[in-house]
């Protein structure tokens, strides 16, 4: 698969662009004014930058395809990448960015705040935002008939990561603006320090958010309950199959499952298929007492019913991925 049509590309890429510019103009608008609130918007924005560097790196090795080692292919790179720009968040974000917060409060420092700083967040907002719509787009576009919490369940976490960090940073850019205005007009820097503290306290959610998500991929979540419900409602409307014993799941990728599920075969409906037109009853009649022709046709027989009971099973499987193309990998055992 191209990378470039990948699940998230487009939000990650997007996004990465954007935070490089914002980044650079922050950090200009730190030194030039000392504030705290836009030293935590700097710090985001780096924090933002190394993330949807990992992300990008995720979604390129998820995209090599099995062998030998992984015969299911890598498609889990993308959770494990996405887990680590999550902690960085969590760590370098949210971590410095309140440590900052908290020593404004204990030392207090003055702020010079221009009107330098108030233009830097208002184009970092309007940059933040146009990312975002551009994130909600694609997560809405693949998801059409799920509800937000069905999205956040199984829809792409690069994705999602994205859409959280230019929410927050859209948050954090909305606090930082009126910290910084707070600050110069009452002339107390304590708001500046608060400020930071919210923002860290922003990426800090988001954080665990995004670890709860893809720790959920990497411990090999089960595929949404009512494609499960739709698989087992085609096994067992088929005549060959008895009932549904066991069932198992995995999601192996975005849209992408494996099915694993022991079933019990109705011999009653493979017999009838197998000598259908009274063919059993011509047989009978060929044998015609003879012991060595009825041990050949045991034989015979014992042949014909496992490779009939593969077909109709190759069958079914055939039908589940025609009918649901998410399922690429199903495994069915014979009770």
């Amino acid at each position: 698969m191209n990378t470039k049509n990948s699940h998230g590309f487009l939000p990650v890429f997007a996004a990465l662009a954007g935070n490089v510019f914002i980044m650079i103009i922050k950090w200009f608008g730190f030194f030039s004014t000392g504030s705290g609130a836009l030293f935590s918007e700097a710090v985001h924005s780096v924090a933002d930058v190394f993330n949807q560097i990992l992300l990008m790196v995720g979604i390129k090795k998820s995209q090599r395809p099995s062998d030998g080692d992984f015969h299911y292919g890598y498609s889990n790179e993308r959770f494990f990448w996405a887990l680590i720009s999550a902690c960085s968040i969590f760590f370098l974000g949210a971590g410095i960015t309140i440590y900052h917060g908290v020593v404004g409060l204990l030392h207090k420092e003055d702020v010079h705040v221009g009107s330098i700083a108030l233009f830097i967040l208002a184009t970092s907002f309007v940059i933040e935002l146009g990312t975002f719509f551009i994130a909600l787009r694609e997560l809405r576009a693949n998801n059409k008939k799920r509800k937000w919490k069905d999205i956040f369940s199984y829809g792409d976490p690069t994705t999602i990561a994205v859409l959280l960090e230019d929410a927050v940073a859209v948050l954090g850019v909305s606090v930082a603006f009126f910290s910084i205005l707070l600050s110069r007009y009452t002339g107390n820097p304590i708001w500046d320090a608060m400020g930071s503290i919210v923002i860290g306290v922003l990426l800090g959610a988001m954080a665990i958010v995004l670890i709860n998500i893809n720790r959920g991929f990497l411990m090999r979540k089960s595929i949404p309950e009512e494609i499960e419900e739709k698989v087992i409602e085609i096994l067992e409307g088929d005549p060959a199959i008895e009932k549904v014993i066991d069932f198992k799941s995995v999601v192996i990728d975005i849209g992408k499952y494996h099915i694993k599920c022991e079933v019990e075969i109705n011999g009653s409906a493979l017999m009838r298929k197998m000598y259908r037109k009274d063919a059993l009853k011509r047989e009978f009649e060929e044998i015609d007492g003879d012991y060595d022709e009825f041990l050949r046709f045991c034989v015979d027989y014992a042949d014909r019913v496992p490779r009939m009971i593969g077909t109709r099973i190759d069958d079914v499987e055939k039908k589940i991925k025609d009918e649901i193309p998410e399922v690429r990998h199903i495994d069915i055992e014979v009770n």
